[in-house]
């Protein structure tokens, strides 16, 4: 072989070796370009991802605070007050009732006569030889505020009521227990007649139980003949105690519109997510304070 065409084939072969060269280098610088293209969709991408996150989650948001639940309510106590309990009975009535006592009015004790309170008073016609006859009379008011927890005045006063027609029904010693509703004395009421023998004679127990909104009202009478008297005639005693009654109802319901009159119009509420009776009012009371006293004797 020629020393020239020896120096043709080496140029060839250099040639062919700065080509290769030169397409290796583009290749790499290409696939730099790709790569470096591919960030900003990559980022893109990502962008877009968190930006719909972001939605669905103000989305979830909004949606949970318009199905929450709203703050629960109960219907206002009617009634926010009660009389002075030994003033619910005329003067008249009294005298029927007790013609002996009529001035003997003991009111009980009380952390909060708003609420609840009660009035006693007793009479003891004494005739001598002839025997004597004894009368004694109590009225117990009670008065429940609404409350978001156990529900309104008025129910709790219900449930109340009908527990205390109960009980009275159940006195130990009980004799010819009859108990019956009553028309026309607030919005429900029951009257309860029973027997109670003591040594000091026969004791003739009425009973009238009355509810008039949130206010339960209860009213005992008893009457005896004693050191051999004769004993008192019950359905007499009964018409005295429904009477009675009657005008306590009436005493709650005046002291009640005297009490609204007294307020600035437009002031009141009609619901509560709290205790709902009027501003100064107690607590509904408790019913250990208020359940009704046996009969009273007289020795």
């Amino acid at each position: 072989m020629s020393e020239g065409t020896m120096q043709r084939r080496a140029q060839r072969a250099d040639q062919r070796e700065m080509r290769d060269e030169r397409a290796g280098r583009a290749g790499r610088h290409g696939r730099v370009l790709v790569a470096m293209a591919a960030v900003p969709v990559i980022l893109l991408a990502a962008g877009c991802s968190s930006d719909s996150g972001s939605g669905s989650e103000a989305k979830a948001s909004a949606s949970t605070s318009a199905s929450a639940s709203p703050s629960p309510t109960v219907q206002a106590a009617a009634y926010g007050t009660l009389p002075e309990p030994c003033e619910v009975l005329s003067k008249k009535t009294l005298g029927e009732l007790v013609p002996k006592g009529t001035d003997s009015g003991k009111e009980g004790s009380s952390d909060d006569t708003a609420s609840r309170s009660s009035c006693s008073w007793d009479s003891l016609d004494n005739n001598g030889v002839k025997g004597s006859q004894f009368r004694w009379l109590n009225v117990s008011l009670l008065r429940f505020e609404s409350d978001v927890t156990r529900g309104s005045g008025e129910e709790l006063a219900q449930e109340y009521y009908e527990k205390q027609v109960t009980d009275v029904r159940s006195v130990e010693g009980a004799k010819n227990a009859k108990a019956q509703p009553l028309t026309g004395t607030g919005d429900q009421a029951t009257t309860v007649a029973y027997d109670l023998k003591k040594k000091e004679g026969t004791f003739k127990q009425q009973t009238v139980v009355a509810r008039v909104e949130n206010v339960v009202v209860t009213l005992d009478y008893n009457g005896a003949g004693l050191a051999g008297d004769r004993t008192p005639d019950a359905g007499e005693l009964m018409k005295d105690a429904e009477k009675a009654a009657k005008e306590v109802v009436a005493a709650v319901t005046e002291a009640n519109e005297k009490d609204s009159s007294a307020k600035v119009p437009g002031s009141g509420s009609t619901g509560s997510t709290a205790s709902s009776a009027p501003s100064g009012s107690a607590k509904s009371p408790s019913t250990s304070d208020t359940s009704s006293k046996k009969p009273a004797t007289k020795s």
